[in-house]
């Protein structure tokens, strides 16, 4: 596989700028010792412990902990400020989101090698495979340079109307609240775009090579498999899927760095208010890239069928039909880029509302977070970053000894290839949530469930729609035992399992709303969808790797 230049620097670039993050986050950590003092979990420590500073100080330093800090035990008790509330409590949260993160790129990298390692078409006696590829990857990268450049004239545009916007409104610091949430908006636009763009162009690579995989070797007369052609393709859609959590986990923690070092450890609520602006920026090329990779996706798609299968009288994919092209193309800025970008929001998305959630609920008498917010806002940051680890673990799962016969193999013994994958990381991130949970965050068993009910429901809606999309169960068998009868009641019988597949995720959906609500408020259903999106990784890769 061939990296063009600018891929080789971006790489680079955010390599080094992960290296330096992590060395000034060690550096910091090390000029604070008080938050590994006692104990290595910074928010838990009861300064009552310490005798010389509850005799210097008196009784006001008698009873605290960390989820009673405020002001004027601050002020009488500075010690425990620094013990329970470092003096920058933005790096004892950024730092492990940023260390996954580093740990994501690195793995990334191994990635790249693997995939360096697999045989192309033309090592293979298919050149023609490498032709056919290049062109599909010409035609995708032409596609985002073009929708790229139109949403480059939006975002900047918008980034304007916000800082206007904020400028005229704001009472105080006005220029530098509306400078933030403009540049925050045009952060979240551009990682968002740059995570699209980074998938698609490894998944065009791999496309070739996965083709190889499957056919093996017949100059040399070394068969071909399934489990070859699935290390190479999931291989490059796990690129994809740590990509987009290497860049959003990166991308929002350095933000919430640098808006804190503007206003401060203490408001928190404009800190939010303007790391909202990443979000925003992420959703707005999400919004585009979804919609118009998924139209042109089917508007290929269905044009290929129709001058190929219906007026030509040639198969689906013939190479003699150049709309194949064009429908190939659509899968990987559709499925890939557009997935990616898509997805990009969501995660950052629920990152950013669980941490804003958890300042203003921590601030309401009588709440399970009352007096909580740095653990609440550093949960949402540590999951996230657990869920990198698991992914990357839950990768070496992924394998398969089918033949992959067509229709005489159940589908469900191929997917179970990749859900092994899945349900490790799942494992895995289940015990590490309880550390960060309960004992690095002491926020109690009900938020932890929470986060598991998130968890459990996005596995659950997986397992239902591969139940009315697989052909080894009943919705699609009845849907192609229509096809006996002519088109019309294909439509029909199609239209109505549609219907009905929306409703098992719709009560589910509804059931962990209502009882994440009841255990933990409104920060509990935003946590649970941290929960949900934690092993983003892995299940992106799942997606990724079809095109």
């Amino acid at each position: 596989m061939q990296l063009g230049q600018p891929t080789y620097i971006c790489i680079v670039t955010i390599f080094c700028m992960q290296i330096s993050l992590l060395i000034a986050a060690v550096a910091a950590v090390a000029a604070e010792p008080p938050w590994y003092q006692k104990t290595w979990y910074p928010y838990l420590f009861d300064c009552s412990d310490s005798a010389d500073w509850r005799d210097q100080y008196g009784s006001e330093c008698t009873a605290h902990i960390a989820s009673e800090c405020d002001v004027e035990t601050r002020s009488a008790c500075p010690q425990t400020c620094g013990l329970c509330t470092p003096s920058s409590p933005k790096m004892v949260i950024a730092t492990p989101p940023l260390m996954a993160a580093a740990v994501a790129f690195l793995f990334i990298a191994y990635l790249y090698v693997r995939i360096d390692a697999f045989p192309t078409g033309a090592e293979v006696g298919l050149a023609r495979v490498d032709e056919l590829s290049l062109k599909i990857k010409s035609g995708a990268r032409q596609f985002l340079e073009t929708e790229y450049a139109y949403l480059a004239v939006f975002v900047v545009g918008l980034a304007l109307t916000l800082f206007f916007l904020f400028y005229l409104t704001e009472d105080e610091n006005a220029y530098t609240i509306a400078l933030s949430v403009s540049l925050s908006f045009v952060t979240g636009a551009t990682l968002s775009a740059s995570a699209g763009w980074w998938g698609m162009m490894v998944a065009t690579d791999g496309n070739a090579k996965t083709t190889a995989a499957c056919a093996g070797d017949r100059a040399n007369g070394v068969p071909g498999s399934l489990n070859a052609g699935l290390n190479v393709a999931f291989s490059t859609g796990a690129v994809m899927g740590f990509a987009v959590v290497g860049l959003g986990l990166a991308g929002v923690s350095t933000a919430y760095v640098v808006l804190c070092s503007i206003y401060g450890d203490d408001d928190q609520a404009l800190v939010m208010q303007c790391l909202a602006g990443f979000g925003f920026g992420a959703s707005s090329i999400a919004l585009f890239a979804r919609v118009a990779g998924g139209i042109y996706t089917k508007a290929a798609d269905v044009g290929a069928d129709l001058v190929g299968k219906v007026e030509a009288g040639i198969d689906e994919d013939d190479p003699h039909n150049p709309a194949v092209i064009a429908d190939n193309v659509g899968d990987n800025v559709g499925d890939v880029a557009g997935m990616g970008a898509d997805l990009f929001e969501s995660y950052v998305g629920s990152i950013i509302a669980a941490a804003s959630l958890a300042v203003t609920q921590a601030q309401k008498e009588g709440d399970t977070l009352q007096g909580k917010s740095t653990q609440a806002i550093a949960l949402a940051f540590l999951l996230p970053a657990v869920g990198i680890v698991a992914s990357t673990i839950g990768f070496f799962a992924v394998n398969t000894s089918a033949q992959g016969k067509g229709w005489d193999v159940h589908l469900g013994t191929l997917m179970w290839a990749l859900e092994k994958g899945m349900y490790l990381a799942a494992a895995l991130f289940t015990a590490g949530a309880y550390v960060c949970v309960v004992q690095i965050c002491g926020l109690g068993t009900n938020i932890f469930a929470c986060v598991i009910i998130g968890l459990a429901a996005g596995m659950a809606i997986g397992k239902v729609t591969e139940y009315f999309t697989s052909f080894d169960f009943g919705p699609v068998m009845s849907i192609k035992d229509r096809g006996m009868t002519g088109p019309a009641t294909v439509v029909i019988q199609g239209l109505g399992v549609g219907m009905i597949s929306c409703v098992p995720p719709t009560l589910v959906l509804s059931v962990a709303i209502v009882s994440t609500s009841a255990l933990g408020g409104a920060y509990g259903v935003a946590i649970s969808a941290v929960g949900m999106l934690s092993t983003l990784g892995i299940t992106l890769a799942t997606d990724a790797y079809g095109p």
